[in-house]
């Protein structure tokens, strides 16, 4: 199992920065990543929280999938054995993990939570007119280096299924750079915006998440070519059709199938779809055709408390009824 999941699991993680981590009780770590984490401990804890993230964002982007990103409470592999085949879905997690980690950890330098990182200094070059440089400017190309030293640093086998992590890790980590953009805020008398001061800032990460799963959708089937070097043999991946583009270092790669996730198998990490909540109306993955993988649905009436009938009084509150109101879920037999 990748370190990186056991970040995001047990007792010693569940409130992160109100205790100490130790790199010591962190299972699989490789030894360059058991060095990274003791020289960099004050930032160890934005590391698992931006594994957290990633994890949540691939359960949103999901959610309406066969495959609905799940992970196993209390197992290393949180994914079960999922990740174990190089698939589109192990392209997704690898990548959109990576980004997690370089997005918290540049919001924490940016919050001032670590004294071995702060603001950005290097890319402000002339200000624009009517505005001028302020606040802090995250610094993302400090978190994508800190990603790319702990999250690549088991990827260093000649074999291709290092190559594809490799090279969707870094994928996951360009969507920050490539997005990042000016945010401003203005002063001035009654908010007249006379000045406005700005400074670079990450995206937000449900934006990388959108872009993420696009390329999810479209990324590159490729094949393995085994070559003879000095130090052995050395795996890497090629297209595998000659007449598509080649992919880039912003698409996702992948060289095996996916299997379809309608029913459970143990042996792929598929839990089926059978009581998964489908859109009767939806013709799309997330309809109830689609996402029952053609073995129907049963539907059941619900009744949900709701506030209602809301009035604003002046000046200044809400109040409201509350009513019942009785919905149809649709879940898949």
């Amino acid at each position: 199992a990748s370190p990186l999941w056991s970040l995001a699991l047990g007792q010693q993680y569940s409130s992160l920065g109100s205790q100490p981590i130790l790199c010591g009780s962190i299972p699989g770590l490789v030894p360059k990543q058991l060095r990274f984490c003791r020289n960099y401990i004050e930032i160890m804890p934005s590391v698992a929280e931006g594994v957290k993230l990633g994890i949540q964002e691939c359960q949103h982007q999901f959610r309406g999938r066969r495959w609905n990103c799940t992970t196993i409470k209390d197992n290393l592999a949180i994914f079960g054995p999922v990740l174990d085949k190089a698939t589109r879905e192990s392209a997704f997690v690898h990548a959109i993990a990576s980004a997690g980690v370089a997005f918290a950890v540049t919001r924490s330098c940016a919050e001032g939570t670590s004294t071995m990182c702060g603001c950005d200094s290097h890319h402000k070059g002339p200000p624009g007119e009517g505005w001028k440089w302020g606040g802090c400017s995250e610094d993302a190309e400090f978190g994508v280096l800190v990603s790319r030293e702990f999250a690549d640093a088991r990827e260093n086998r000649p074999d291709a299924r290092s190559a594809m992590n490799r090279h969707n890790n870094e994928a996951g980590r360009t969507t920050i750079l490539d997005h990042m953009h000016l945010r401003c805020k203005c002063h001035g008398l009654s908010g007249s915006c006379e000045v406005k001061t700005c400074w670079w800032a990450q995206p937000d990460f449900r934006m990388l998440g959108d872009y993420l799963k696009d390329k999810y959708d479209s990324a590159s089937e490729m094949v393995v070519e085994k070559h003879r070097e000095s130090r052995g043999w050395v795996e890497t991946l090629r297209v595998k059709y000659a007449f598509f583009k080649h992919p880039t270092e912003r698409d996702l790669v992948y060289y095996e199938g996916s299997p379809n996730f309608c029913e459970p198998n143990p042996e792929t990490g598929s839990f089926g779809t059978r009581d998964r909540v489908c859109n009767v109306s939806s013709h799309g993955i997330e309809g109830c055709d689609l996402l029952c993988c053609g073995r129907g649905h049963n539907t059941r009436t619900e009744k949900r408390k709701e506030k209602c009938h809301c009035i604003f009084h002046w000046c200044c509150y809400v109040s409201c009824q509350e009513c019942v109101r009785v919905y149809d879920v649709h879940t898949c037999k």
